[in-house]
């Protein structure tokens, strides 16, 4: 333990010794800022109980990383069981509600792998959320928003895309490596059309993907989000591309190519400070080309999983980029949205990250009218 303990503590020093420490990081406040702050990527929990139509996969479930979300959601399988997958809503609302800095999150449902008649295969499906079910909870909190997801294989797409959007979705999210969805295929062509009439981005997980039991890591290269984008889809590259490689680059780097051809494409910065990821940060921070491209995103509940009491997100990573005081201070931060923009915030990233959602999702504060302001990065 003590040899794996010094080991990642040099991983630390290596990794501080090779950025520099940024500017001391601006305040946001509710009551200050032009635009909401809205986290456009956040996920939720469900195991089909109280009429849900979740679905979570036999070999999901158990796993070892199921727990652990579980637990980051602050609810049990038996809460589940006895409330109903709608109590994840209103945790998550209470959760926001309380946050001095982040007014409300795009909540994604998770559609699922479909067959060659077009159909949902549950047997080749490792989680389902309806759309269904999370545009009728989200319609229940002001805080909340509807994020859609459709497989462009199922034989009724377009007419799903439709009624996402009358439900009020903000965007569709697809995750391509366990949808098993391939971005580049011809076949697609009308499902992306639909998109842009419908004034729909589209939120595509990018680089390789982790959080389930198996995945198709070849799905995730960013290159195969030409076809949308030559439509004049807007598409956002979820985590910006960071781990996987494709034909001997990283993901990032095939992404980065695509910025400068496609106005259109955006990237979320979700995921960015997570322990297995904290190469990534500096790399995103030295390409200020793409800064004012870039979105505001948690992929809550990972910024609260941990394991052993070791979380995947926290201040004590960045030792040589933030202050003693700084990396105390932080961790001391009890709401898990305002820990996170604390953070990043630190690190580097700037107003216009935060507000750029609401801008580019067309979200407005309850009761106010929406208009979009000029951000920064």
């Amino acid at each position: 333990m003590s040899y794996l303990l010094s080991l990642f503590l040099l991983c630390l020093l290596t990794l501080g010794a090779a950025i520099a420490r940024p500017a001391k990081a601006e305040e946001l406040g509710k009551e200050t800022r032009p635009l909401p702050v809205i986290d456009m990527h956040a996920h939720i929990a469900g195991i089909g109980a109280g009429g849900s139509g979740c679905y979570v996969s036999p070999g999901l479930r158990d796993n070892w990383r199921y727990a652990i979300y579980l637990k980051a959601f602050g609810v049990t399988r038996e809460e589940l069981e006895r409330e109903g997958d709608r109590i994840t809503f209103e945790k998550v609302s209470g959760a926001l509600e309380a946050s001095r800095e982040v007014d409300g999150a795009v909540i994604l449902a998770l559609d699922g792998v479909v067959n060659e008649a077009g159909e949902l295969d549950l047997e080749r499906t490792e989680v389902y959320i309806p759309n269904e079910f999370v545009a009728r909870e989200t319609a229940r909190y002001a805080n909340l928003h509807f994020g859609a997801s459709v497989n462009p294989y199922r034989r009724d797409a377009l007419a799903r895309l439709e009624q996402a959007k009358a439900d009020g979705a903000v965007l569709v999210k697809w995750l391509p490596a366990i949808q098993r969805i391939d971005p580049s295929d011809p076949r697609l062509a009308p499902f992306y059309l639909k998109l842009k009439e419908l004034d729909l981005p589209l939120l595509v997980h990018t680089g390789a993907e982790r959080s389930f039991s198996r995945a198709d890591h070849r799905l995730g290269d960013p290159q195969l989000l030409r076809q949308p984008l030559e439509l004049g889809v807007t598409v956002i590259a979820a985590h910006v591309a960071t781990t996987g490689r494709t034909d001997g680059e990283t993901d990032f780097d095939r992404l980065l190519r695509l910025f400068p051809k496609y106005p259109s494409l955006y990237a979320d910065i979700s995921s960015l400070t997570q322990l297995n990821k904290l190469w990534y940060l500096p790399k995103v921070l030295e390409h200020p080309e793409i800064h004012d491209r870039l979105l505001y995103g948690t992929d809550f509940p990972l910024i609260e999983t941990g394991l052993l009491g070791v979380k995947l997100v926290s201040p004590w990573y960045f030792p040589f980029r933030l202050g003693w005081g700084q990396m105390r201070g932080i961790s001391g931060i009890e709401n898990p949205w305002d820990r996170d923009v604390a953070l990043k915030q630190a690190l580097g990233f700037g107003p216009g990250i935060f507000t750029r959602p609401a801008s580019l999702l067309k979200i407005h504060r309850t009761g106010e009218p929406w208009h979009a302001g000029p951000g920064r990065f």
